[in-house]
């Protein structure tokens, strides 16, 4: 009886062993930080306060209290919960006009409990895992207890390539003594480097890099183009916050072609003049990032003209007209007469909002600085999607909030959503067609005379062809 074939077979098992508790799941924030991002962002909000397509998660722990185990159940299954008649979540169901929550069967207890936590954190705290630099000031910090167990890992990775080593050399002092019984000799035993070096070694090496190698691969290949949080430097410090929150302003009067076109546009800066004729000094940043629009267009604030012969000018007197225009605000600001030097504070200020005009409208083709605004596009789809804005946002009837998530919270802009293949299908299979007044859907008699007869409540956009590859993919 020969047991060399048992070496790559325990190597095997004792793989497997490893595998199996390196993926078991535990229950932490960052866990669940990565489960709401996967499945939950498409419809809830982030910050765990506000609604979105579906209710604010934040506090959702309170309102089940006593029922944690029905919870779960809603979790992985709302409709089933639903079904079974509890009272609550029946109620929660009509009150979001039925629209139906995916169910998410594959998650075991840890990982809900991981969203849960994540879910709380964000709520309460106002990050993933508290403390944290960007929580919310005054809130309070959890504390959530988050276990690094990767000294964990590593020790029993240790301690099963001990036990590997202890049974080859079981296996291979069998060998020898099955060799010397029947008188094979000479009966030598394998050395250590000779298993290290053995057919069943390598060929087990060569799998593990393989199933490595391809799940690395697989990874990386999902999330290529996944741009999920960039937030990019801006030319001009553009606050959202400020424009679309504080003040109100409508998105689509700037991206006015959300509403008739494919592409929703990039307002130009004559849109902007539209209202910084009148205000020429920010609240946040006074002169320093509205001059760059002026700069751009070759207006001069101080007489309240456009320059003619802008882009002819040389650099030199386009600076005397801007330059002079952040000096006279500056004494403005600082009370100081006209005439009179100023301070090495002025001086070092003016030249500095100067030199963020050059750098932010200079570029690489031209030694002046009118011309478009060089904005850094954030949102970005492969160019085999098709993505029409005046069909959700016109036809549709969809928020800008819903795919740009609360732009008008943000100071600078980011990427929301991760705008994946799978986030868009799970839209769709959930968003409900507006057809009451909406002349886009007229056509559809079938399902308009369904819901006249009370066979149907709502139209899903997977119901009208938007699970159709062609829709996307042309």
């Amino acid at each position: 009886m020969v047991y060399k074939s048992l070496i790559p077979r325990i190597l095997f098992i004792l793989s497997l062993m490893l595998v199996t508790i390196s993926v078991q799941a535990e229950v932490s924030a960052s866990s669940g930080k990565t489960l709401f991002k996967n499945n939950c962002a498409s419809c809830h909000n982030k910050n765990m306060k506000d609604d979105l397509t579906g209710p604010a998660l934040g506090g959702v722990q309170e309102r089940w209290e006593g029922r944690e185990e029905l919870l779960y159940s809603w979790i992985r299954n709302s409709q089933a919960v639903i079904a079974s008649g509890d009272e609550y979540a029946v109620n929660l169901y009509n009150k979001w006009n039925k629209a139906l929550m995916n169910p998410f069967t594959n998650l075991t207890d840890d990982e809900v409990g991981s969203l849960l936590l994540y879910i709380n954190n964000m709520y309460s705290a106002g990050c993933a895992e508290p403390p944290c630099e960007d929580a919310v000031p005054g809130g309070p910090a959890i504390a959530a207890e988050q276990t690094n167990n990767t000294p964990l890992y590593l020790t029993l990775m240790v301690i099963l390539g001990i036990l590997a080593v202890v049974l080859a050399r079981i296996v291979s002092n069998l060998n020898h003594m099955v060799q010397t019984k029947e008188g094979n000799a000479p009966a030598q035993r394998a050395t250590l480097v000779d298993m290290l070096t053995s057919k069943g070694m390598i060929a087990f090496v060569l799998f593990a890099l393989v199933i490595f190698g391809g799940y690395t691969t697989v990874n990386n290949a999902i999330n290529l183009n996944r741009m999920q949080g960039y937030a990019p430097d801006q030319p001009i410090k553009f606050s959202h916050a400020t424009h679309a929150g504080l003040q109100q302003i409508d998105c689509q009067y700037c991206h006015d072609g959300a509403r008739r076109s494919k592409h929703s546009v990039i307002p130009a800066a004559n849109t902007c003049m539209n209202c910084h004729k009148a205000i020429k000094k920010g609240s946040q940043y006074g002169t320093a990032e509205i001059t760059k629009i002026y700069a751009s267009v070759g207006y001069d604030p101080a007489t309240d003209k456009m320059i003619e012969n802008y882009e002819d000018m040389d650099i030199d007197a386009i600076k005397k007209v801007y330059t002079d225009w952040i000096e006279s605000n500056y004494r403005k600001d600082n009370s100081i007469e006209e005439g009179t030097a100023l301070p090495k504070d002025g001086v070092e200020e003016v030249a500095a909002q100067w030199d963020g005009i050059v750098s932010s409208l200079t570029t690489d083709v031209k030694d002046h600085v009118s011309g478009p605004i060089p904005w850094v596009r954030i949102h970005n789809l492969p160019d085999h999607v098709y993505f029409n804005h005046a069909q959700h946002v016109t036809v549709g009837k969809q928020e800008c909030q819903t795919c740009h998530g609360p732009v008008e919270e943000m100071e600078l802009l980011y990427q929301y959503s991760p705008l994946s293949m799978g986030w868009c299908i799970n839209c769709h299979r959930q968003t409900e067609v507006q057809f009451s007044g909406n002349e886009y859907y007229e056509s559809y008699e079938m399902y308009h005379n369904q819901i006249k007869d009370g066979k149907r409540e709502k139209v899903t956009v997977e119901e009208i062809g938007g699970l159709e590859c062609q829709k996307c993919h042309y």
